[in-house]
């Protein structure tokens, strides 16, 4: 089974059916499944589908993750909110909170949610896409279980902790700049481990101080603590990182660091507890939003218009690869390599839902 492709409709009806059989009501799976998806559509493969079972299904079963997110508000002011998530779907939580902060942004010019004792919330990019195609800027991030070393050091402290941002342009697609404030993301690592290849050099560090390249010995060394990644651009990931650790947790008195690791003192498995954080403001209670939109794509075309380098055949700007991937993959499908064409079958098969996959003819 070579990698195959699937049809959205289909993916996203087994995407829910999955979530629902594990006791997630149908609302909230539908959430989960565009979350999910979403990450496919823009092409980054390593929060898609084949996070389905891992990251989702296999913590409903270690109970690490509980299926039906009850939502409590601890604080809420015209312009700002705190819920607790209380070890819920972090998709789930991010949506309501991304939602209420869009209606305050929208009536007071600027609205900020923070949430505690979350979970995995999928790409940061959709919660900052969501308030874009609202018209809003957005500036949101999350902490997450440590695998990354602090600039000089080869201990795992910090999450992956993309400082997310989206800017509404007057063309098609927003400016979305999403990336982990890391070298190279688990989720990279993850997928190379599955396809047998090496994780770049500098990427990962062990604990002697030398760099691995081994995609599946680091995966199980992150786990272990016996390796770390390594920020990316030195003290400048290093610092972003810091920033978002801070917020996510600070903000809500939440847990920060190792306490993420999702492991308890006696060695058994735990609810991680995340942090999340979402600013919003609205270029309307400013200028206007026609000027912002209007400004900002003139500096998005006149970058991609200025003279390239030799051999350099295009210059794009963030969030365009994701919006022009989005566009290839609508008439073709879920991209599905044979190791999640395994698991998908697995699922099916265990939950016994009734689906035929097209790579299975």
């Amino acid at each position: 089974m070579e990698k195959a492709f699937v049809p959205w409709d289909l993916m996203n009806q087994f995407i829910i059916d999955a979530f629902m059989a594990y006791g997630v009501p149908r609302g909230d799976a539908a959430i989960c499944a565009d979350v999910i998806l979403e990450s496919d559509r823009r092409g980054i493969v390593s929060h898609g589908c084949n996070r389905l079972k891992p990251i989702y299904l296999d913590r409903f079963e270690n109970g690490t993750l509980l299926p039906d997110t009850k939502i409590d508000i601890l604080k809420e002011t015209p312009t700002t909110l705190v819920l607790d998530a209380n070890d819920g779907l972090g998709m789930v939580a991010s949506h309501r909170a991304v939602t209420m902060a869009i209606e305050k942004a929208h009536a007071m010019g600027m609205g900020g949610a923070a949430v505690k004792n979350s979970t995995h919330y999928g790409i940061a990019g959709y919660w900052a896409s969501m308030a874009a195609e609202q018209g809003l800027i957005a500036i949101c991030g999350t902490n997450a279980r440590p695998a990354v070393a602090p600039t000089g050091g080869v201990e795992n402290m910090l999450g992956t902790n993309a400082l997310t941002i989206a800017l509404p342009t007057d063309e098609p697609f927003p400016f979305v700049l999403d990336c982990a404030t890391s070298t190279v993301q688990r989720g990279n690592i993850e997928v190379w481990a599955r396809e047998g290849k090496p994780t770049p050099e500098g990427a990962v560090i062990s604990h002697d101080g030398t760099y691995m390249t081994d995609s599946r010995q680091i995966l199980q060394d992150l786990l272990t603590g016996d390796a770390a990644l390594t920020p990316f651009a030195g003290y400048k990931g290093y610092g972003y990182s810091m920033v978002v650790e801070i917020l996510s947790a600070a903000l809500v008195g939440g847990p920060y660091l190792r306490m993420l690791s999702g492991i308890a003192e006696d060695g058994s498995t735990k609810p991680y507890h995340l942090g999340h954080f979402f600013f919003l403001i609205d270029p309307e209670a400013f200028l206007g939003a026609e000027t912002f939109k209007r400004t900002a794509g003139d500096i998005c075309r006149a970058l991609r218009s200025s003279k390239r380098a030799p051999g350099v055949e295009r210059i794009y700007t963030a969030g365009e690869k994701e919006w022009l991937k989005k566009q290839e993959l609508l008439s073709k499908g879920v991209p599905v390599d044979r190791s999640v064409q395994s698991e998908l079958i697995e699922i099916r098969d265990k939950l016994a839902l009734p689906y035929a996959f097209p790579f299975e003819n």
